[in-house]
């Protein structure tokens, strides 16, 4: 992969390599992975409402989490809906729009997102056993956009979604690779690679299971279907099937 156009992350970026390293105290290091950086209240802070919260049932939970998890993230919005059992970590990266809604069971992960984090917009719908993880990279979701139930969303180089975009069930965004230059070394010892950040424009539809890779762009208002894998840009109002994904037609 040398002879591709790309951007490299160094391993030490990656958070595996970094509890491999097994740098400091098991304290510290799930410190490190729950909030970061920051004081010794606002991790206690942290602890104290996610465990005492998180799982809690019924309109109580949701009413409590809306009231309380607010401390914890960089901003939010008025009309904020927290499930159960939702995981937050580096919730200081974390900026969220007013009535965004995160259901049940998803993972909100903002450790490598940087200084840009992770942006859910206006009225944005996380539904359930979601999976939004930014390692290297920031992560924005636009207003009104849906991710479907059972999605990852994972971001080397970044992840870009726009406004009112719709995603069915088991969406899948792999932003980013491994370089496999040198065979003698097992693949997850050697960088991380990207060729950038992945971006769907607005108003576009994902069906169920659709797979996107590395740096593509899928353009405002196109259609994949499901089950189909992305390895290439479709144009905006594009109807694109298969794996990989061809465009069929345009929607103008």
């Amino acid at each position: 992969m040398s002879d591709q156009q790309g951007r490299t992350i160094a391993k030490t970026n990656v958070i595996r390599e970094k509890l491999a390293r097994g740098e400091g105290s098991p304290f510290q290091t799930y410190r490190a992975l729950t909030v970061g950086e920051g004081s010794l209240w606002s991790f206690i802070r942290y602890e104290i409402l996610t465990t005492l919260l998180g799982p809690l049932p019924g309109a109580a939970g949701y009413l409590l989490r809306k009231i309380f998890y607010r401390k914890l993230f960089k901003s939010v919005g008025n009309g904020l809906i927290i499930g159960r059992n939702v995981v937050i970590r580096h919730p200081g990266r974390i900026s969220i729009g007013a009535n965004v809604t995160i259901d049940d069971n998803s993972i909100i992960d903002g450790r490598g997102s940087g200084r840009q984090g992770i942006v859910l917009d206006d009225n944005v719908l996380i539904n359930r056993n979601c999976m939004i993880l930014a390692k290297t990279g920031p992560i924005h979701i636009g207003r009104k956009t849906s991710i479907g139930s059972n999605s990852v969303i994972v971001s080397i180089a970044g992840v870009k979604i726009g406004q009112s975009v719709l995603t069915a069930g088991g969406l899948y965004i792999s932003a980013g690779s491994y370089r496999f230059d040198n065979p003698d070394i097992p693949v997850m010892e050697h960088d991380a690679w990207s060729t950038g950040p992945v971006e769907i424009g607005d108003g576009a539809w994902m069906g169920t299971r659709v797979t996107l890779l590395d740096g593509v762009r899928v353009g405002r208002g196109a259609v994949v279907g499901a089950c189909s894998m992305v390895n290439s840009e479709i144009p905006a109002f594009g109807i694109a099937v298969g794996t990989p994904a061809k465009v069929i037609r345009m929607r103008r």
